[in-house]
């Protein structure tokens, strides 16, 4: 089952160029050790929340709120996909993952990706491939 791990992180970097290369040498190296094992499938650092936008529809009208929906201390910081055999790995991976983006310790939240029906992926496929 596919589980994505997401990372949250204090706002703000307070990190010194050593720091953030310490934190970006050990996700190099966690996703060549998932790669190794065959379990990646994808990871990503994301934008500051300055660049985030909330999007709703309320009785048919379109609402953008600049920034991350709700204020907060810690933002979503980047992702990791990974494909384990069950939650018990997924947290084991996820305890390996560096938090320390923004200067402090921040944590992972550990999510099974529910798999789309076969009927609903063949038409996405279906209509992938004419376009």
């Amino acid at each position: 089952m596919r589980y994505m791990m997401l990372i949250y992180t204090t706002a703000g970097d307070q990190r010194t160029p050593e720091e953030t290369a310490a934190t970006a040498s050990a996700h190099i190296a966690l996703m060549q050790e998932t790669k190794r094992r065959g379990i990646f499938h994808a990871a990503d650092p994301l934008e500051s929340v300055s660049t985030a936008a909330t999007v709703r529809v309320k009785d048919g009208k379109v609402i953008v709120t600049d920034g991350p929906f709700a204020e907060t201390k810690e933002q979503l910081a980047g992702y990791y996909i990974l494909d384990c055999k069950d939650v018990d790995e997924a947290i084991e991976w996820a305890s390996k993952i560096p938090t320390t983006c923004g200067g402090a310790v921040g944590c992972v939240e550990v999510r099974a990706i529910r798999q789309m029906p076969e009927a609903v992926r063949m038409l996405l496929e279906a209509e992938y491939a004419n376009s």
